[in-house]
């Protein structure tokens, strides 16, 4: 069995064994959904491998044995942590904003407003006090406080390996219609939240917007992430989002715009020269996409593509058409 199966299903678990009341080794074989785990052999093995890490307990209660969490470890005492330090996890929760009203971000807020009652008045002030001159922007995101049912519901389908079916809006083909997918990964990037799943329809792993998903229902059907699949070798050619067939491009950035260029990392496969007057030389493997196009255009007249040719012209293309519109 994969090694995420087990440590997904012991999460779930534990979370029952966090209970006061702990729970029976029926009542944690009901909170698995996948049959082939229901087996009491199977959960004792589980609690036997949680108990190496945390501190179980059994009781007998109505002639029935119930685990559960030793007293005094359930709720973690409270942390004094430092002015500085809060002022981390502040900015941690302002990094989040885009999450607002999904559990995620209220579980965060939950966490900080407990951690700031052991902070003395001096420090609090402190803190507001740094507030007023160091910020977090965030720059164009996306909300989901109204996508959090869809969330939760993703999350769940991830944790229980369950197959969901969802009406989504493709925005290239600006049509909606039914996908049964093997969801495998909530992935955030760029201000929005992407779904990383494998599409029946199209037989390949896709990824989805998630405030493009209009209607989702989890089924009974499992589903299992394939053993060869890799979320950082499925993700290494995007520019940013978008995938495509991976690209050598080569670019050159004038002396002017090389200045802010040269120090920001755009994508892990990037390597840059430093010539003497100044300009910049640029070597990235990508994917050959729209967002590419659009990302070289963003320099202006600050970039020149040097390799490869066919993609030169395609920016060429682009920017004709920005100036016959302009």
């Amino acid at each position: 069995m994969p090694r995420n199966d087990q440590v997904s299903r012991q999460w779930i678990l534990l979370k029952k064994l966090e209970s006061p009341r702990g729970a029976t080794l029926q009542e944690l074989a009901d909170a698995i959904s996948e049959d082939y785990v229901r087996h009491p052999r199977t959960i004792r093995r589980d609690l036997e491998a949680l108990e190496a890490r945390f501190p179980l307990v059994t009781e007998r209660v109505n002639g029935h044995t119930r685990w559960r969490l030793m007293d005094g470890y359930r709720n973690v005492p409270p942390l004094a942590l430092s002015s500085t330090e809060l002022m981390a996890l502040v900015f941690s929760r302002d990094l989040l904003k885009p999450l607002e009203g999904t559990e995620i971000k209220t579980s965060l807020d939950s966490a900080l407003s407990k951690a700031t009652t052991v902070i003395p008045p001096e420090g609090l002030a402190y803190v507001q006090q740094m507030q007023g001159y160091l910020s977090v922007g965030l720059g164009p995101h996306n909300l989901y406080r109204q996508h959090r049912q869809t969330i939760d519901q993703l999350t769940r389908a991830i944790t229980q390996h369950r197959t969901v079916q969802m009406r989504y809006y493709s925005a290239s083909r600006d049509k909606t219609n039914r996908r049964d997918v093997d969801p495998y990964h909530l992935w955030y990037m760029a201000g929005a939240l992407y779904l990383i799943a494998y599409c029946h329809l199209r037989r390949d792993v896709r990824m989805f917007t998630i405030d493009r998903i209009r209607s989702l229902t989890i089924t009974n059907q499992p589903c299992q992430i394939p053993l060869t699949f890799d979320l950082d070798s499925y993700l290494r050619d995007a520019l940013v989002v978008m995938r495509g067939t991976p690209l050598a491009v080569t670019l050159r950035f004038d002396r002017a715009t090389a200045a802010w260029v040269k120090d920001r990392q755009w994508h892990p496969s990037q390597r840059v020269v430093v010539h003497k007057d100044g300009s910049l030389t640029m070597t990235l493997q990508v994917a050959d996409t729209r967002e590419l196009v659009g990302w070289i255009l963003n320099f202006g007249s600050g970039v020149r593509v040097l390799q490869p040719d066919a993609l030169r012209e395609k920016v060429r293309e682009e920017a004709r058409k920005i100036f016959s519109q302009a």
